[in-house]
Order: C-alpha cells, then structure tokens, then sequence
C-alpha cells in the first residue's frame, strides 16, 4: 500500500496513528478524492446545496442531492467528466447517488466528509517532511 501512495513505511504508520483506527484503503479513498480542485469545488457547493443550485422539478436539493446535469452546468465541464468526479466521491463514501425517473442525484455524507476533514489536515506535517518546494 505505501507504494501505492508512493510513501514510505514509517508515514504509512503515522498515517495509520492519525487515522483514528480508518482503513488505509479508506483513508487512501479520501486523499484521492480531495486531491482534485474540480472535486473540492463540487463537495463545497453541495455541503450547502440551496446556496449553490436552483431548485429542481424532481428530487429535494437537500434531501435527494442535485441532479448531476445542475453540477454539470455550473462547473462548466463535461457531463462524462464530471459524472466520473461524483463517481470518484461516491467511491470514497462522501456522497451518495440516487436515481429519480432518467436522472441521477448526489448527496453529501456528512458523516464521512467531517471524518475525512478531521483525518486530513493531520496529515499536512507529514507531507510536508516528505516533500521539497521548488525552486
């Protein structure tokens, strides 16, 4: 697994510590899936769904999720391409999916965003032993 996130056994172990007794397949989960600034943008809009998006004909904002053709829309990207990001979230646990009639709606897992966010910024001293500006 540490080649796999290209660290070293010891920070393999620091992350083990810090992660709270989390899997390290989980705790790799959310490292990738916050490790994108396109995703990071899609959680914070959805954390707060009613600040971000207009309200739907199918499906509740906040208790079905947005329709991936709002988030689509507004991140200006393609809907493969943006499907394929929600996915990436779904897979780390951080949201769920829905389908209502021909269309698929993201929810936030608050639960798992809060245990990512609380995992996560632990791991800055880490990285930052591991890791050299540039010049």
């Amino acid at each position: 697994m540490a080649q796999v996130l290209g660290l070293k056994q010891p920070t393999m172990a620091v992350m083990e510590k810090l992660g709270r007794g989390l899997k390290r397949s989980t705790l790799k989960r959310y490292i990738e899936a916050t490790g994108n600034e396109q995703r990071l943008i899609i959680l914070e809009w959805l954390a707060d769904p009613r600040s971000h998006f207009p309200e739907q004909q199918d499906g509740d904002l906040v208790k079905d999720g947005v329709c991936v053709g709002f988030i689509t829309e507004k991140i200006g990207l393609s809907q493969p391409t943006v499907t394929g990001h929600l996915q990436y979230l779904a897979k780390a646990g951080i949201f769920t999916s829905k389908r209502i009639k021909s269309w698929v709606f993201y929810k936030l897992v608050p639960e798992r965003l809060d245990e990512a966010v609380a995992v996560l910024p632990e791991l800055a001293p880490v990285a930052s032993r591991h890791h050299k500006p540039s010049e």
